[in-house]
C-alpha cells in the first residue's frame, strides 16, 4: 500500500481547502481519503466510513499502521481499542474515506488495505 498526495485548492468563498490524498490497496485500487488528526473528537463524525491510522514522518512520508471500518455507532470500539492501538503503533493522522455505501463495500476495502493480510503474505 502507498500514498499518493493530492493538491487541493482553497475552497469556495474563502472556507479552507480540505486536504485530501490517496491510498492505493494490494489490488491497485484507490481511496481518498481526507486527513484528520487522530483525536478521539473527531470519531463522533465516523459513521459509515474506512478509517486508516497513518504515521507520518518528519519529511512528510505517510506510513499506514493499521485500519478499520465504522459502522453507525463507531465511538465506543474504535476509542477503547482501535485508537489505543493506532497510537501505540505511533500513528499521528487519521485518513477518512467515506466513500464506500455498504458494510460489505468498507470490508473489502479494509481487505484491500490491511497491513497485517499484507505480512501474513
Amino acid at each position: 500500500m502507498r500514498e499518493e498526495r493530492l493538491r487541493t485548492t482553497a475552497g469556495l468563498r474563502g472556507t479552507p481547502a480540505l486536504v485530501l490524498s490517496a491510498w492505493r490497496g494490494r489490488s491497485g485500487r484507490r481511496y481518498i481519503v481526507g486527513i484528520h488528526d487522530l483525536a478521539e473528537t473527531e470519531l463522533d463524525e465516523m459513521e459509515d466510513a474506512v478509517i486508516l491510522a497513518v504515521r507520518r514522518d518528519a519529511t512528510g512520508q505517510g506510513e499506514l499502521v493499521c485500519v478499520t471500518s465504522a459502522g453507525d455507532s463507531p465511538r465506543e470500539r474504535l476509542t477503547r481499542t482501535w485508537m489505543a492501538h493506532a497510537r501505540h503503533r505511533g500513528a499521528n493522522e487519521m485518513h477518512i474515506h467515506r466513500l464506500a455505501e455498504t458494510e460489505a463495500e468498507r470490508r473489502a476495502i479494509v481487505a484491500d488495505l490491511d497491513t497485517r493480510a499484507m505480512a501474513a503474505a
